[in-house]
């Protein structure tokens, strides 16, 4: 049911950002001849893959003996913790029955110890070849640094706070293999198969030292959120569908992550993850265009529990991990015409909720911010 609420969601919003953008080339197509030229302002349309969003991942393919190469760096805020649809303040996690947990001695115990605000910044290097004119292969992996800071309640009970601190991790996370299997292709519509696999390189036993309600400061392994990999296999399947017009484009694409090992080595596994996105973007001259896209995600809570993640805070929760967020992204990507320049693609992507239902209480995303370069030879 969850999955299905939130693709008719996101569905209804696909089916307004797309239809609009349909109406609006057909119209425009007027001033548009067969190559692609545009009568009234003289220039050339690019290829409808350069725009698409740079957050966008897997969304186009390549002509045989291609390359693209790729960075992008990506930040994100999430501040303050959300349960189910609403806000929930630090104190009402601390002090609420409701919000209890297993330690070490299997005894329940009321959460202590709240996280307030995290921070991560992610460096994506890519790169894409084409075989062929129907197989792009694609390779990522992510460098990520993780910061997220606590508020620590005295003793077992009551809204004392006995301090703050932060824990930190950084590293390389897991590698991303990827097959685009060009499924159709015309002169305006194009669809392809994603068909990819996730290594799990990533690090899922980082430490670091807290503060316990105690006033104790040991060093323990940290809770999910924190580690760099999800310690499995994971199938990465998806959709593509891009198409254009003159100087519109629009497209749509479904994406997966399904673990393919019950748990990891410590015991656990993270939730399936299933995303819908839809967007459409305009050219305004050769060297920009502009963008917009709307993304529903569906995530379970992790299966499993690490022996070693035992703590009174909500991140040591498996079952605080997961939920339903629709978001709204506006892009801007920059093109090189001439010279040294010629090739390359600078772009921006901002990315906002729209709607969160979450299994809470987890940190809520407030903020994405993503940008990119690419270089096609």
């Amino acid at each position: 049911m969850r999955m299905h609420k939130l693709f008719l969601i996101a569905g209804l919003a696909c089916t307004v950002s797309l239809n609009p953008l349909t109406a609006l080339a057909d119209e425009h197509s007027m001033h548009i001849d067969h190559e692609g030229m545009h009568h009234s302002s003289g220039h050339e349309t690019h290829n409808h893959n350069d725009l698409v969003p740079i957050g966008m991942m897997g969304s186009h393919m390549h002509k045989k003996g291609d390359w693209m190469v790729s960075y992008r760096y990506m930040h994100m805020d999430m501040d303050g913790n959300r349960d189910g649809t609403s806000r929930v303040d630090p104190v009402t996690i601390a002090t609420t029955e409701a919000n209890r947990f297993f330690g070490m001695t299997g005894q329940p115990s009321t959460l202590r110890v709240v996280p307030t605000d995290m921070s991560m910044e992610m460096h994506m290097f890519g790169a894409m070849y084409a075989p062929s004119d129907w197989l792009t292969l694609m390779a990522m992996i992510n460098f990520e640094e993780k910061e997220m800071d606590h508020i620590t309640f005295a003793g077992g009970m009551g809204t004392t706070v006995l301090g703050n601190f932060t824990t930190k991790s950084e590293g390389w996370s897991d590698t991303k293999l990827t097959g685009l299997i060009r499924l159709f292709e015309d002169d305006m519509h194009h669809v392809h198969a994603n068909l990819g696999l996730s290594l799990p390189t990533g690090s899922i036993d980082e430490e670091a030292t807290v503060l316990t309600p105690m006033g104790m400061r040991p060093k323990l392994r940290m809770p999910y959120a924190m580690q760099l990999g999800t310690g499995t296999f994971d199938l990465l399947p998806g959709l593509t569908y891009s198409g254009h017009k003159g100087d519109w484009g629009w497209g749509a694409q479904y994406s997966a992550e399904i673990r393919l090992e019950d748990e990891n080595s410590e015991g656990y596994a993270w939730g399936d993850k299933h995303s819908l996105s839809a967007w459409g973007a305009y050219q305004w001259t050769p060297w920009i265009s502009t963008s917009a896209r709307v993304t529903g995600t569906t995530q379970d809570s992790i299966d499993g529990i690490d022996s070693q993640i035992m703590a009174p805070v909500q991140t040591a929760d498996p079952d605080n991990y997961g939920g339903e967020v629709i978001e709204l992204g506006l892009g801007i990507n920059l093109y090189g015409q001439v010279g040294v320049v010629k090739g390359h693609k600078v772009a921006i992507e901002a990315t906002a909720p729209l709607y969160r239902d979450l299994n809470g209480p987890q940190l809520e995303t407030d903020m994405k911010l993503t940008i990119g370069w690419q270089y096609s030879f």
